[in-house]
């Protein structure tokens, strides 16, 4: 057998997240509705799907290592620095970037319990010691994230803005105020995966000269192009540049790489989308309301649902709307986990969902 670090060796055979194709080939057939990925079904911009198909004629060739025109066009869509920028496969591998480069054996980082599971699974993978902090009234909870670290030294401090499972967020202020406080010697990691569909205002403007924060963003959720696995990340010149001496440099598909750009540049798709994801939320929450239960306000591109009893219960919904042919997910972690996470459907997924969220409900209390 190979010499498997001691580390991972320790490690559970786990990973994140089941996939709904793992489902639906254990359950032998297709989703009626797959609403429970947090993907955006209204699909890319028409331009970065031409773009793509234009590009797929070259496929033959690697990506350009450097992503040139791309980090080109995101700085200034930002109003960053080109030296500011890295782009990587998604959030989840620029997180997996950061920890190889931060955690080590020992290395103490401070979380939410229950937030994303996938920086959790990197920074096991690289021996650190996850610290975990209660959400507040469903909300990650800043003032106890800055108190742990401060506490136990933290390398790094996770907080997704809005958040994941819940989809709550924290005006700007709170998060500037996050941010002055943040310990000598830690680096608070923002994620913002679902910013463009968080409520107008409450994004935090970039100041790429303070050393104490990265922040990362994605084409997977409002741009609608979560299988190219395009996702960058904006901090002080010097962090960024170190991402370069680890990332894998032909990482990004040159196909997903020429997408990314023609997205960038389709600010009216950009807009209808995020209207559409409003409209699906508002409905959403309209749907849980008449069922009798209660949705949390979100801002991303999905609804939690309070089942209004405990996990067992809201793990009952799940199934029974999964065994009706609506994937769906939840969160693990008490008291999260009385919630169904539904995410933006179309208007035949929500139709679906109306169906049978009332059968699904009285299986459960059976």
């Amino acid at each position: 057998m190979p010499r498997i670090t001691p580390t991972v060796e320790q490690l559970p055979a786990t990973i994140p997240f089941v996939g709904p194709e793992a489902a639906e080939r254990k359950r032998g057939r297709n989703f009626l509705a797959r609403i429970g990925a947090n993907e955006s079904v209204f699909g890319p911009s028409p331009n970065a799907k031409e773009a793509m198909r234009r590009a797929a004629e070259d496929v033959w060739m690697y990506g350009d290592p450097e992503n040139h025109d791309l980090k080109h066009a995101i700085s200034e869509h930002l109003g960053v620095g080109f030296e500011n920028v890295v782009v990587g496969e998604g959030i989840d591998g620029l997180l997996g970037y950061l920890v190889r480069m931060i955690v080590q054996p020992g290395t103490r980082v401070v979380t939410s319990h229950g937030a994303y599971p996938t920086f959790n699974f990197h920074v096991n993978g690289h021996g650190g010691e996850l610290v975990m902090v209660p959400y507040r009234d469903d909300h990650e909870d800043p003032d106890g994230l800055i108190g742990a670290a401060a506490q136990c030294g933290a390398a790094l401090i996770y907080l997704a803005n809005p958040d994941n499972p819940m989809g709550t967020w924290h005006p700007a202020s709170t998060l500037r105020n996050m941010i002055e406080c943040v310990p000598d010697g830690s680096l608070l990691v923002l994620d913002e995966a679902y910013v463009e569909c968080m409520p107008a205002g409450h994004s935090l403007p970039f100041d790429t000269s303070d050393p104490k924060v990265i922040r990362m963003r994605t084409f997977s959720k409002a741009h609608g192009m979560a299988g190219a696995r395009v996702g960058y990340a904006i901090g002080h010149k010097d962090l960024i540049s170190s991402f370069d001496k680890i990332r894998n440099h032909f990482g990004m598909c040159r196909v997903s790489q020429a997408g990314a750009l023609a997205a960038l540049s389709d600010r009216d798709h950009l807009l209808a989308t995020v209207r559409r994801i409003g409209e699906a939320r508002q409905r959403i929450a309209e749907i849980a309301v008449s069922c009798g239960l209660k949705p949390v306000p979100s801002g991303a591109n999905f609804v939690a649902v309070d089942c209004g009893r405990d996990g067992r219960f809201a793990n009952r919904v799940m199934n029974s709307l999964i065994g009706r042919g609506i994937f769906v997910r939840k969160p693990v972690v008490p008291p999260q986990d009385r919630c169904i996470r539904i995410s933006a459907g179309t208007e035949q997924d929500l139709r679906l969902l109306a169906e049978e969220l009332p059968s699904a409900i009285e299986s459960a209390r059976g």
